[in-house]
């Protein structure tokens, strides 16, 4: 029951009892309900913004853990960038340089590994950490493509150790002529043409000898060609020894094989003679090396002494006449 009021009235003298209209009772009642409103909010909006709920305070101890968890996965990552470097140092650095292999491209090493939309279903999942974690992932695609293109390499240097005996056997090695039955004319570089006289070059060796002298393989390989002219080589004959290495045997007199036979090094496959361009009974030896010719004279090592190598190499020096 609603507590009765009174008020005094100075004319009457009397306490009268207070009249309350509706409307009155109306505001007084939106007012006390305002005032408790505010008052709400302003709770409400303290304890947002300055107090973390249950889940919030869950969540922030997950972002926490997943930043720790991401520094050790960091780290782990960038101890086997590290030691994938000195892998592909070791690579380029000693193993292809013993098998005289052509380092890997480093834009070969660095290949892409896709466009943006590798990585879309990571990017529609709105993720808090999602930048962090795109990036994470793409780090590792990264590693990934460069360890598997490591682990080709040296599935190709296995091959090659595995097939070292052969190599080691196809190589160029010895001299092409016996070298008590010959002598070294001319060597390789520029040199007077004994034909135009002009200082011209010279792709190989020449090794005077009498014609039928006998001519060697200087390494294990296959014929790839055998052919006759009356000028420029005259007759001729090629060797495919693999690893990227060819021979060239000109102005020979006979040969002693055909195309496609195998041969090893040491074996008689023709004989000197003076056919094409040549100004004497010689033979003019090439050795090339992935499709370019280099001096034959760094392939002639084996079955000679020091002291003999050291007169071939001297001989080879003089800027002399070529035949």
């Amino acid at each position: 029951m609603p507590k009765v009021k009174y008020y005094y009235d100075p004319n009457t003298c009397k306490y009268e009892k207070l009249k309350v209209t509706k409307w009155e009772i109306i505001m007084d009642g939106v007012l006390n309900l305002s005032i408790i409103l505010l008052a709400a909010l302003g709770m409400a909006f303290v304890y947002m913004n300055y107090y973390d709920s249950p889940k919030e305070v869950s969540l922030r101890k997950e972002n926490e853990k997943l930043h720790f968890y991401y520094s050790i996965l960091q780290k782990q990552m960038d101890e086997t960038s590290g030691m994938l470097a000195q892998l592909q140092d070791r690579d380029d650095g000693i193993y292809r340089t013993i098998y005289e292999q052509d380092p890997i491209p480093q834009s070969i090493r660095n290949a892409g590994i896709g466009g943006a939309e590798r990585y879309s279903k990571l990017l529609q999942a709105k993720l808090s950490e999602e930048e962090l974690i795109l990036n994470t992932v793409k780090d590792l695609d990264q590693i990934k493509r460069k360890m598997y293109i490591q682990t080709k390499s040296y599935d190709e240097l296995l091959t090659l150790a595995k097939n070292q005996h052969l190599m080691l056997a196809s190589i160029p090695a010895i001299a092409p002529i016996s070298t008590n039955e010959s002598y070294l004319s001319s060597g390789f570089g520029l040199r007077y043409h004994p034909i135009y006289k002009i200082r011209k070059m010279h792709t190989g060796l020449d090794f005077g000898a009498r014609i039928g002298t006998a001519i060697y393989a200087t390494g294990g390989g296959t014929v790839s060609k055998v052919s006759s002219s009356y000028y420029g080589y005259g007759k001729q004959i090629e060797i495919d020894h693999g690893f990227g290495f060819k021979t060239k045997y000109a102005h020979l007199s006979e040969f002693n094989v055909k195309v496609g036979q195998k041969v090893k090094r040491g074996e008689c496959i023709g004989y000197s003679g003076n056919s094409g361009t040549s100004s004497g009974p010689h033979l003019h030896y090439e050795v090339h090396k992935n499709r370019k010719k280099v001096n034959p004279i760094h392939y002639i090592y084996k079955d000679i002494s020091e002291e003999e190598y050291e007169m071939l190499v001297k001989l080879a020096s003089i800027e002399n006449e070529s035949m």
